[in-house]
């Protein structure tokens, strides 16, 4: 199922952008991020039995909504100055038009990780990217029955995945013709100024040293609504309040990935587990809304050697690390002693480092973020897809938690060496609770729980947030 390429050619902002403009400061929480680019691509079936003519008419609305929303998120049409900027050059978007070898329907009942990357402009790596490099990539992928898979790489130096969200919003309604016009909030290098190279290069050099060198596997573990009920209720009974979906997901896949090192290398080793947490919650509603930027911080929890590893105590980790990027934290961080608070947390994972060889997770969690809702005029999309790092030489335990289309559900995109991956996706503990590679096809919607469960939700007193 080979995407060939039709045209390219470069995506303008409507209106240029001013010269006061020209130049876009990074904040210091964007100069900590090590990606070069955040890749995602949507997938959109032929519900009406469109040809492929009238997908390519489609393609012509993406191309004049997209030119129209660069002139509200102009930094997306420049191009990467250099480590602490963005040139606002109006340059444009890479746009790309594919021809897919292939159907849409076909290729999601039996999706192959293998082709999905063929889907984006390029392919994604932890190589950094060069001065001069475009800010926004697109590749329009057409498929035989008319259904479309929108791919993009957009530069991780001024997005996230909320940001990432908030611009797939302002170009989706600019397409459709939606009555609200989606306005960035570019305020955050004034929230977060970036006055010192240290936090920038005590990150660097710690990221890298989570680095691993052999061949990357990609896999996806989908999560029922029904088995993250019964995971929630199992660390409960355990004494851990109220759980959420990410954080008993987290624990589980972090629980069975260190038993598959353990059998790969035959020693267990320390473990560090980090979560990006969202920092726009924690901000005030007049400065969070449509804020875009890098507005994460990483949280981190570990786990020594042990002779057991129970769920709970993982869960409650996860919960402890994740909740110290709090409101406090934020305003510590936006002080007078901001790099104070950023340089402690960074020293308390750096810490866990020390201790000697470590297996290391990295955890992101896109949940709830509203990727589902993203809508261009055609309908909301059917699947959606980020990092798959099949193949890379240079690669990081990476685990990215998407919904499911229910939003019910999660989806977990693991992402391992290829002897660990080996033993994981064969742990039969993960596998109690998730499914291997299923088709995104298959209806998630909750299921009724079976009756002792809903007994122990009552005897428990359980509130369960999402």
């Amino acid at each position: 199922m080979e995407a060939k390429i039709i045209s390219k050619e470069d995506i303008k902002p409507s209106s240029p952008t001013p010269s006061h403009l020209s130049t876009f400061n990074l904040s210091v929480l964007d100069q900590l991020v090590i990606s070069p680019y955040v890749p995602i691509i949507l997938y959109y079936p032929n519900n009406n039995g469109e040809s492929t003519s009238e997908a390519l008419e489609r393609s012509v609305i993406l191309k004049k909504s997209l030119s129209q929303t660069l002139t509200q998120f102009y930094p997306l049409a420049g191009t990467i100055k250099n480590d602490l900027s963005i040139d606002c050059n109006d340059v444009g978007a890479n746009y790309v038009v594919a021809l897919v070898h292939g159907r849409l329907d076909e290729f999601l009942e039996h999706p192959d990780h293998r082709l999905i990357n063929g889907f984006l402009p390029f392919e994604p790596s932890f190589n950094e990217s060069s001065a001069g490099s475009r800010v926004t990539n697109v590749q329009v992928n057409i498929f035989e029955c008319g259904g479309i898979a929108i791919g993009l790489c957009i530069s991780h130096k001024i997005l996230d995945g909320a940001a990432l969200c908030t611009f797939l919003k302002g170009w989706s309604n600019m397409a459709r013709g939606a009555e609200e016009v989606v306005y960035p909030n570019l305020t955050s290098p004034s929230l977060f100024p970036a006055t010192s190279s240290w936090l920038r290069d005590t990150s660097m050099g710690l990221t890298i040293s989570l680095l691993s060198q052999g061949k990357a596997c990609t896999k996806r573990f989908v999560f029922g609504s029904d088995a993250i009920a019964r995971l929630r209720a199992t660390a409960a009974r355990n004494g851990v309040q109220r759980p959420t979906r990410v954080e008993v997901v987290s624990g589980l896949i972090w629980k069975c990935a260190m038993a598959a090192a353990k059998e790969a290398c035959g020693v267990q080793k320390p473990s560090c587990l980090t979560h990006f947490v969202n920092l726009r919650s924690k901000l005030a509603a007049t400065l969070s809304n449509h804020l875009i930027g890098n507005m994460v911080w990483i949280s981190n929890a570990a786990w020594l050697p042990s002779d057991e590893t129970p769920l709970h105590a993982l869960v409650n980790n996860v919960r402890e690390g994740i909740s110290k990027i709090d409101v406090e934290f934020v305003k510590k961080a936006q002080g007078d002693e901001g790099y104070v608070a950023m340089q402690n947390s960074l020293k308390e994972m750096a810490g866990i480092g020390s201790m000697g060889p470590i297996d290391y997770y990295g955890f992101t969690s896109w949940c709830k973020m509203g990727f589902y809702e993203i809508d261009f005029g055609w309908g909301k999309p059917s699947w959606v897809t980020g990092l798959v790092g099949d193949g890379m030489p240079v690669f990081m335990n990476l685990v990215t938690l998407m919904d499911t289309k229910s939003g019910e559900g999660i989806e977990a995109w693991v992402n391992l060496d290829e002897p660990e991956m080996e033993i994981l996706q064969k742990n039969q503990e993960l596998l109690s609770y998730a499914s291997l590679d299923p088709s995104p096809l298959i209806n998630d919607e909750a299921k009724e729980l079976k009756t002792e469960e809903i007994i122990s939700q009552i005897q428990t007193g359980l509130a369960f947030n999402a």
